[in-house]
């Protein structure tokens, strides 16, 4: 795969030449020229502005640097390769993802909390915000999706991530029977089956700050994944308590709660509108869902910084089985949806936004499920865990280190 390119006044056209240079310079890697032999790639219609090669030992390393011009628009790729993969994973990715507004304002809202500041977002500007950001989202996917149509790489993406939010409830569920209750083991489960959808707006931002092309019509996946996890986790509720302990749900209420919440209704509703407005609906909207996006997004994330730090006392009734849970499950889940995404054939940008979302874990949806259906489970496992180790730990450390597993996968 290509290495992460840093276009220079990029055009949709422009990524799509660049993609064709890092195919190029992923060959290269493969037959390496020697440093006066360039006749490999005398072919393409870009141009070698420096290269260099080292052999160490068994491995043969190679970087490149690259340009391509489209549209009258100079783009640059800049690789280091060695034959298998990529040479090793770029430690300022992580720096540079935590060095942007969203991220840092995350942290304050931590250290506001840690130093008894009497910082507070009012619950109701909260809530805006939250649903600001959902029906952004929703209405870009949206568009997107006319844009696209209805293709079979969409279906097998929306497929894929129906089956792995059922799928990792009932996984997870057996490894925190372990040390936990069905009760709780079934809430935590159902919690990280489903997805956080700020997570994925961070991935979105983050692959835009990087420069790489993905298909916003992933949207499409965040409401579809947050049900699936509430049903299997009731389940499993029921199939593995007691016949004395066991109850009747109001499964009407609960299926309610799984479809109609508002992490589910609005990001849904607000695809419809994208898909029936379309290209003129965008460009009449755009002020609002495009310019005001990452600002609502700094604001937004420095409140869940607030509330993760607050969790955080929490955390100490969980002890280290479920901070170690919290933090290795989602690399887990990751993996597999990368594998997923590898096998569906999806770009190196859609694949991770796919596994942020195998990754992720609800802390709204899933909970407010939970106390109607399962209040035999104890919220400060279910939501400490997801928001206070899970949330931070995706926006600052995973999300880069998916897009290192991305770099050894597709290369």
């Amino acid at each position: 795969m290509p290495c992460p390119y840093r276009p220079v006044d990029a055009t949709k056209n422009g990524y799509q030449v660049l993609q064709q240079v890092g195919d190029l310079a992923q060959a290269i890697a493969h037959h390496p020229p020697t440093l006066n032999d360039e006749s490999n790639i005398l072919a393409c219609e870009s141009n070698i502005l420096a290269h260099e090669s080292l052999n160490l030992g068994n491995e043969y390393i190679f970087s490149i640097c690259m340009s391509a011009t489209c549209n009258n628009q100079f783009l640059t790729l800049d690789c280091a390769y060695k034959l298998g993969g990529l040479v090793e994973m770029d430690v300022s990715l992580i720096v540079s993802n935590i060095l942007t507004p969203p991220v840092l304002a995350f942290f304050l809202g931590v250290v506001a909390v840690f130093v008894q500041s009497d910082l507070e977002i009012p619950p109701p500007v909260a809530k805006m915000f939250s649903l600001y950001l959902l029906f952004a989202i929703g209405f870009k996917g949206g568009v997107e999706l006319v844009k696209s149509g209805i293709s079979q790489e969409v279906i097998l993406t929306i497929l894929a991530a129906m089956l792995m939010s059922a799928f990792v409830p009932v996984y997870t569920f057996f490894i925190l029977k372990i040390k936990l209750d069905p009760y709780n083991a079934a809430a935590i489960a159902s919690s990280y089956g489903s997805i956080s959808a700020v997570n994925f707006i961070a991935a979105m931002s983050f692959l835009n700050q990087q420069g790489i092309n993905f298909d916003s019509y992933m949207v499409a996946a965040v409401p579809l994944m947050g049900s699936p996890p509430i049903i299997v986790g009731l389940i499993l509720v029921n199939l593995f308590t007691t016949d004395g302990d066991k109850r009747e749900f109001a499964w009407s209420d609960v299926l309610k709660e799984a479809f109609f919440n508002s992490s589910v209704f609005l990001p849904v509703g607000s695809l419809i509108v994208g898909v029936l407005t379309g290209e003129s609906g965008w460009h009449k909207l755009s002020p609002f869902t495009q310019d005001l996006f990452d600002g609502v997004l700094t604001f937004f994330l420095l409140d869940m910084g607030l509330l993760a730090a607050r969790r955080i006392k929490d955390l100490q009734k969980t002890g280290s089985f479920l901070i170690s849970f919290a933090i290795l499950i989602p690399v887990v889940n990751a993996t597999i949806g990368l594998l997923i995404a590898k096998v569906i054939g999806m770009s190196p940008g859609d694949s991770l936004l796919f596994s942020v979302l195998c990754a992720s874990a609800s802390y709204i949806a899933v909970p407010a499920a939970m106390r109607l259906t399962v209040p035999e489970a104890n919220p400060s496992l279910y939501v400490s865990t997801a928001l206070a180790v899970t949330f931070p730990f995706n926006i600052t450390v995973g999300i880069p280190l998916y897009l290192y597993g991305i770099n050894l996968f597709w290369s």
